[in-house]
């Protein structure tokens, strides 16, 4: 990659996007993976990096982007601890967060059932976790600099011996403090430390009268502190299990590191592949701010970009172009009036033709191409220096020099106000010359000049097209939109009208110029007038394929709605057939073994047939009749009303089944949820009749009573751990904590934010004194967890 290739990329701003990419990076190797990332020239990479982009924005949307706190470089903690270094407890936490931030990342997708396979899940396969060795470190080391009790058994031990000895000092300074024949020669009646023992601080002129050693002297010389003799071998002690303690954390730490290196290989593989996936939701969270799509790359030189927007200007201000290069023509040659959009244009093609080589997507209408560059070149801006004595027509030529060396077949050149800053002539005559001896080289070329020379060059040389950037004579303000095939107008007479230059200057000034130039601005002045016409056509046009196609969709959407109806329609008649059949079935079996009873009796003279046939043709009748009824759903049977509302646990009959249910809850919109046996169903209430009601047996035990007493399904924790949260976080999970501990009536709870930078206990506490339900909060004294943990108190409730 030459020089003048990276400055191009500076002067498109390609280096702003990174550096916006960069801050949508969580940790600090992706974001140092976005500042450094460079257009690739490989199709099968960009499509790669294009597909994985597009996924991220797939999950992301769907269910959010995975946690990427704590994810850090832990190569010089590695090394060190290999070469049997100690790792701080601060270092050893961050292993942890390394860890749990890697288990996270493996369960957001292990876990996800709702959305497919994509090509990054290989990424989060790959990541590996060790979730017993990550709850050791968060169990053991509660901030980077405070160890738990739990760390190991002997360390709980010494500490409970310090507290002992601890106590038994405090005990026989509070009789020294207390006592009235000692308490005269101090100065307050307090106990405090000096050099990690416990003294009293004794006027100066008192110090002989409580014997002891002098440990310190105060600025003023007014008071001394003295370590009495009666609490001299109690604070030994301390002193010696403070240094046993000391050697028991340097031994933990010892192991920790140990164990740590031995995970050296998850460790930094885990770390490149969360990198390179906060790397890969960057550029998600990137295209989602900038509203982008996914382009089609290509590697024919051909560029349609449809509605695009530069990413750096307001995208409710900007206006989206279309600009198409590299299909009939490979060179795009701008006009328009300044400030009107023509640097812009060339910029937005340059600029997101780099980013779609990078793997992001573009501010552009989904579908829009771009093709692979060997080089984007561009010469853009005013240059000029007076150190180097460049005038600006210097500094363009010095880039354009460069620019002709550089330019390949594969090369995307962009020119702007080419051959500005001299002699009209001659800078008309040497941009030709310039775009012809690009041309040559097969590269693809887009250009903005004021030259009508160029006007006419595009308009007579094939493989050159004219486009213009619109200006509205009216309001006399440009309206940004790039307008391909159509020459930019000078519109400096009718401007100059509008301002209010009189008629016959004008005129004049119309017969100062040559009948070609006329000639030619009129043919522009048609092609306008055509242009605009043809639009109008156009925007006619589309607007009544909008209304045929809003038409048709809702004659799909209606037809769609009677083959429901008419499917439903027909799975109805077919079940109520079913049904009917069903019934017939059983009235006949019924007639047929009641025509078999009749036959087996004894007497069979006193059988009367014409009385049996009658009365079978009387229930086939009636059978037939009820059949006809119920398929066209009617009744002849009238419904009675009830004359009150059924109860829950009351016994109804259900008429239809015929057979006898319990109410299970109250009558709603008409019906009534009932139990029936096993079968559980909502029943209308007109397909119900009501019981009557039974008297309830009082069956008592004498002397027995019967209490049921619910149990809670679950009791909440006592202690809510925040460490290694962000405040947002924190608060979240502290509030379910405290809402939980309210509703099983926990009378106080432990909230572990460790010591740090304070930012997570300043948050908790300012939760904790604005919650309602909290009666109060301390911070932790020793065996708490000190400020590392705020012990709250809950109101009864």
């Amino acid at each position: 990659m030459d020089d003048f290739y990276i400055k191009s990329m500076h002067t498109l701003e390609l280096d702003k996007i990174l550096s916006r990419l960069s801050d949508m990076c969580v940790s600090e190797g992706a974001k140092k993976r976005a500042i450094e990332l460079v257009p690739m020239e490989s199709l099968r990479e960009i499509n790669r990096a294009q597909d994985e982009t597009a996924a991220a924005i797939s999950l992301a949307t769907k269910k959010g982007s995975p946690s990427f706190y704590g994810v850090r470089d832990l190569k010089p903690q590695l090394m060190r601890a290999g070469r049997g270094g100690v790792l701080t407890m601060g270092e050893i936490l961050w292993v942890g967060a390394m860890l749990r931030a890697a288990r996270l990342a493996h369960d957001y997708r292990m876990h996800d059932t709702d959305t497919g396979e994509t090509c990054i899940d290989e990424y989060f396969d790959l990541l590996r976790s060790d979730r017993s060795f990550e709850t050791e470190i968060s169990d053991a080391i509660l901030s980077e600099d405070e160890m738990s009790d739990k760390a190991s058994p002997a360390l709980a031990n010494i500490r409970r011996r310090i507290g002992i000895a601890q106590n038994r000092v405090r005990d026989i300074l509070s009789r020294i403090i207390s006592s009235a024949n000692t308490s005269k020669f101090l100065r307050e009646n307090i106990i405090t430390q000096r050099s990690g023992r416990f003294v009293v601080p004794v006027k100066a002129e008192n110090k002989k009268d409580i014997p002891g050693l002098v440990h310190d002297v105060s600025a003023s010389g007014a008071t001394v502190f003295v370590e009495p003799i009666a609490v001299v071998e109690a604070n030994n002690e301390i002193t010696s299990l403070l240094s046993e303690e000391k050697n028991e954390i340097e031994r933990i730490l010892a192991d920790f590191s140990a164990r740590i290196f031995e995970h050296k290989d998850m460790l930094e593989t885990d770390f490149k592949l969360l990198s390179e996936l906060d790397f890969i939701f960057g550029r998600a969270k990137l295209a989602l701010a900038l509203d982008s799509f996914k382009p089609r790359i290509n590697t024919d030189g051909y560029f349609d970009l449809v509605k695009a927007r530069h990413p750096l200007l307001d995208a409710k201000k900007v206006v989206p172009i279309d600009i198409c290069l590299g299909g009939d023509y490979n060179t795009l040659i701008i006009t328009g009036p300044n400030t009107g959009g023509k640097t812009v244009s060339l910029k937005t093609l340059g600029l997101l033709t780099l980013m779609a080589m990078c793997g992001l997507h573009i501010p552009a209408s989904e579908g829009s191409t771009v093709s692979v560059c060997g080089a984007v070149l561009a010469d853009i801006g005013d240059e000029q220096s007076i150190e180097q004595s460049l005038s600006t027509f210097s500094s363009h030529m010095k880039n354009i020099v460069t620019i002709l060396d550089n330019t390949h077949s594969d090369s995307l050149v962009l020119f702007d106000e080419l051959g500005a800053g001299t002699d009209p002539t001659e800078g008309a005559a040497l941009a030709i010359a310039i775009i012809e001896r690009a041309a040559q080289s097969g590269a693809r070329i887009a250009a903005t000049t004021h030259y009508a020379e160029l006007k006419v060059y595009a308009l007579n040389t094939s493989g050159v097209e004219n486009a213009c950037c619109e200006f509205d004579v009216e309001t006399l303000q440009p309206t940004y939109r790039l307008l391909t095939g159509i020459p930019g107008r000078s519109n400096a007479f009718a401007i100059s009208k509008r301002l209010g230059l009189p008629d016959e200057v004008i005129e004049h000034a119309r017969g100062l110029v040559n009948d070609e130039t006329l000639r030619f601005e009129d043919v522009i002045d048609r092609l306008e007038e055509a242009r605009v016409k043809t639009e109008e056509e156009k925007r006619k046009a589309e607007s009544l394929r909008r209304e045929i196609e809003e038409l048709s969709i809702k004659a799909r959407e209606r037809e769609k709605h009677f083959d429901e109806e008419r499917a439903k329609f027909t799975a109805n008649a077919r079940a109520e057939g079913d049904r009917i059949l069903r019934d017939t079935r059983a009235e006949a079996a019924a007639l047929i073994a009641e025509i078999r009873d009749v036959l087996k009796k004894k007497d069979a003279s006193q059988i009367d047939l014409n009385e049996v046939h009658a009365n079978v043709n009387r229930r086939l009748n009636e059978l037939e009749n009820k059949s006809r009824k119920d398929a066209a759903g009617g009744s002849d049977e009238s419904v009675p009303e009830l004359e009150r509302m059924p109860e829950v646990g009351e016994k109804i009959h259900l008429r239809k089944m015929g057979v006898d249910g319990v109410v299970l809850k109250k009558p709603k919109d008409g019906y009534v949820s009932v139990q029936a046996g096993i079968l559980k169903m909502n029943v209308a209430l007109a397909d119900i009749s009501l019981l009557p009601r039974e008297k309830p047996k009082a069956v008592a035990s004498p002397g027995v009573t019967v209490k049921t007493v619910g149990i809670k399904d679950a009791v909440a924790a006592y202690r809510c751990d925040l460490r290694g949260m962000t405040v947002d976080e924190a608060l979240a999970e502290l509030d379910i904590f405290v809402n939980r501990a309210v509703m099983q009536h926990m009378p106080a709870a432990t909230v572990v934010h460790g010591k740090g930078t304070g930012k997570l206990r300043e948050a908790a506490q300012d939760y904790l004194r604005h919650n309602r339900f909290v009666k109060s909060y301390r911070l932790g004294v020793y065996g708490e967890g000190d400020s590392g943990v705020t012990v709250v108190e809950f109101k009864n409730n």
